[in-house]
């Protein structure tokens, strides 16, 4: 069955793999620096390599013993979390102010996005006001970080699919001392391709974002 064309404003999707986490850094910090007005959105899907990213509000207290894993230090908000293989990430280089969007708003775009790609997969979850991310049962499965530079966003979702989560437990996740962490094979009992989740995470923003603009 043929795909439905996408709306002239959506973002350009890019699968990039497994990637090294400074260089992409780097590369998002060069897109939103180079763009002008007449920019296309663009949203990378990727999973890094192991390594700790630690926030604008992060304190040294939090990394536990980071041991071999690398520590970048990287200008999103909020404070250190993990990435890894099996991790899927989404980077959202988008206009929030060509869109009409404000911060809390896009972070909510996300969360709601988040919601919804796990509801598909039978898998009940929520943000938390008190802990930006998405939640199973009190669960971190999801976290979210974002920065905005002269009415651009980039970094963005953390999605935990099919991951070794041990490393989670060498800091406090995002601040949290003991926070749990979770992920969709553990809630389904078997295990899920990051092709299959990216899939429907795209078609589910998508949705999302084409909702948005018509409010």
């Amino acid at each position: 069955m043929d795909q439905p064309v996408p709306p002239a404003d959506a973002p350009r999707f890019e699968w990039l793999g497994r990637r090294p986490y400074e260089p992409v850094f780097e590369a998002m910090k060069a897109f939103t620096d180079q763009r002008d007005a007449g920019t296309r959105d663009e949203c990378w899907l990727l999973e890094h390599d192991p390594v700790f990213t630690q926030g604008q509000a992060g304190r040294a207290e939090h990394l536990l013993w980071p041991g071999d894993i690398p520590v970048v230090q990287v200008d999103r908000g909020g404070q250190v979390t993990f990435h890894g293989p099996g991790q899927l990430m989404l980077y959202t280089l988008i206009d929030i102010r060509r869109r009409g969007l404000g911060v809390r708003q896009l972070v909510s775009l996300l969360e709601d996005t988040t919601v919804a790609v796990l509801a598909h997969w039978g898998i009940g979850a929520a943000p938390r006001r008190d802990a930006p991310g998405v939640y199973v049962a009190g669960e971190k499965i999801a976290s979210l970080g974002l920065r905005v530079r002269r009415g651009c966003a980039y970094h963005g979702l953390a999605l935990n699919v099919d991951m070794d989560l041990s490393p989670f437990q060498r800091i406090n996740p995002c601040g949290y001392a003991g926070m749990p962490v979770t992920q969709l094979r553990d809630q389904l009992g078997e295990s899920v391709s990051l092709g299959a989740v990216s899939d429907v995470l795209q078609r589910t923003l998508l949705e999302r974002l084409q909702q948005a603009g018509s409010e």
